[in-house]
Parts: C-alpha cells; structure tokens; sequence
C-alpha cells in the first residue's frame, strides 16, 4: 500500500466520497479570462487567490476533494511564456497550498466536514498541446517520454503535500500505463479517469475493460473511471468497467452540454437517450447519480461547466 492511503481508508471503511466541480467556470466567473493555453494554470501566475476562493466555495458545497489548478500546469507549457522550470514547478506547488489553504479555513469553521483531501490533478499530454488531443488520442510518444513529460509535475505535486494524484481526462492506453509506472515510483494514491469515444472505449479506441485490467494490479489505484464526458456515456461506461474490475469505480462527468474541441465553444447535449434504466440520458449530476451508485460509482463529482450548486446537490444526494 502507499504511505498515504487516506482514499482507500475512506473507501474501505464505506464512505462515499463527492468531489468538486469545474474549476474554469468558476474562474470565469469570477472575470478570469481563461482563453490561454494555459488555461486555469494562468490563473496561478496571475490570480492564485481566486483559485482558493473557489476550491473553498466547493468545499462549502460539500465536496470532500478539491482537485488543484494544475492540469494544464507543465513546465513545458509554462515555458511558452518564458517561465523557468522551477517557477513553473513553484506554481505546480502552489496548487496544492491554495487547495490546503481553503481545506484548513473550511475545517477550522466545520469541523465535523473532515476528513477532506487534495488531489493533485495530472493532465495528460493533449492537454500541454491545448489542441483538444485529450478528447481523441491521437499523439505518440514513448513510454519513457511519456514519464519524462509527467515527472516533474508528479514531484512537486507529491513533495507539496497532495493526499492523491488525480490522473485525469486520459485518453490513451499508453498514457495511462506510463502513469502508472509513475505512480509506482512515487509511491502516491491515484486515480485514473478517461475519456471516451464511446460507452466502451476510452478515447483512442482501447476498450474500458483493457484499461481496467490494466489498473487491476496496482495497489496503488484506489478508482478508476471516467470524466470531463458527456453525461449520457457515464452509465454504459461504468457497465464496461463493472464487468472487468472490483475496484471502487469514479465519475465525474461535463454538466450535459456538449464540447467542440475545435471551436472550444459549448452547445446543447447531444444526448443518445440509452443511458439510463428510464431510457434517457439525465439531465443532470444528481438525477445520474442513483444509477452510477448502483453501478460502483463510490466517487462522483463534475467537470466542465459545473457548478458548487450540482456539488451541494449530489452531497444532499449521498446524505439523503
């Protein structure tokens, strides 16, 4: 087991455990303009403020996780803005306080809310390309590039205190088994969650029941699932990884809208309508989240264009 096995103890001992929601809207929200490749990782160089004050709004909600601001913080990207690797590690490090920072002013009013994690968050490598490639895996590198890319981050995530790596929006396989090797070295508490082409394939094409064989060995892992999809994949999603893994499965999927990479705008689901028992896709984080319990979905939260309200309606959900 790894030497902070917080995560697993929740999940061992029954818990179920609400993530937060979407970080950019919120930052948005707060007048961030976040059309940068950076994305929420400009954020830390120029606000590092608001994205405590978000993390604590999620707490506030209910959520028992906050997922830091570094999925797209990368040396490598960082250093299109003329940033050194050691500063963009500093930022990668200040992540992790700021998510410390909010969980400690939200104990310190409520105690009873603890225990609450940081998960540090690992973005793939489509997400440095800020082109979308995090949605179709379509790039290739090596297995030793891969963790050449992802160690640094890894480092000052684990060295700053994350409770758990959040390996997340992951596209492909060779990816994720580089990850893991990763995870390993470093010995942390992970999760790996994915996006789809479909209800049974991760993005690249590689059936959900490879990728969770793939997971099954590593101790490592306490979940695995899917997130930043569509809300009408999660429950044939969460089907496929049932049938192949007995470990706790996650979610935590887009609000409903649908997401064009290319243009990065947002539009109207495109909902199937087979998602669900009642034939229909939900229409929201609380209404999918009975089927994905049944499912094994022992963690659930949202991506893209969510909200501290749909986290304080799936923590009502859980309490209820």
């Amino acid at each position: 087991m790894p030497r902070n096995n917080v995560l697993s103890r929740l999940l061992d001992a029954g818990e179920n455990v609400v993530l937060d929601g979407a970080l950019a809207t919120e930052l948005e929200a707060h007048g961030c303009d976040l059309e940068d490749p950076l994305w929420s990782a400009k954020v830390l160089l120029e606000q590092p403020e608001l994205v405590r004050r978000v993390h604590l709004d999620y707490f506030r909600a209910g959520a028992r996780v906050a997922i830091t601001a570094s999925y797209q913080a990368t040396p490598l990207g960082f250093a299109r803005r003329g940033i050194s690797e050691a500063e963009a590690l500093e930022r990668v490090a200040l992540s992790v306080s700021l998510a410390d920072e909010a969980r400690r002013e939200h104990l310190a009013a409520n105690p009873e809310a603890g225990p609450l994690l940081v998960a540090g968050s690992v973005g793939p490598y489509g997400a440095y390309l800020a082109d979308g490639s995090e949605y179709r895996g379509d790039y290739t590198l090596s297995r030793n590039d891969f963790k050449a890319f992802h160690r640094p981050r890894i480092a000052a995530l684990v060295d700053a205190g994350a409770d758990v790596l959040a390996c997340e929006t992951l596209p492909s396989l060779p990816e994720a088994a580089a990850l893991l090797e990763l995870v390993a070295e470093f010995d942390v508490e992970s999760w790996l969650t994915f996006t789809l082409r479909d209800g049974a394939h991760i993005s690249d094409g590689t059936a959900l029941e490879r990728v969770a064989e793939l997971c099954n060995d590593e101790p490592r892992v306490a979940a695995i699932g899917v997130n930043c999809v569509p809300l009408e994949l999660v429950t044939p999603a969460l089907d496929a990884l049932g049938r192949a893994t007995r470990k706790p499965l996650i979610t935590y999927p887009n609000s409903g809208e649908t997401y064009n990479a290319t243009t990065k705008t947002w539009g109207p689901s495109a909902a199937s309508g087979d998602a669900t028992d009642a034939g229909r896709a939900p229409a929201s984080l609380v209404e999918g989240a009975p089927a994905w319990h049944e499912r094994g979905a022992r963690m659930v939260g949202g991506c893209c264009r969510t909200t501290p309200a749909d986290i304080a309606a799936l923590a009502h959900f859980w309490r209820s």
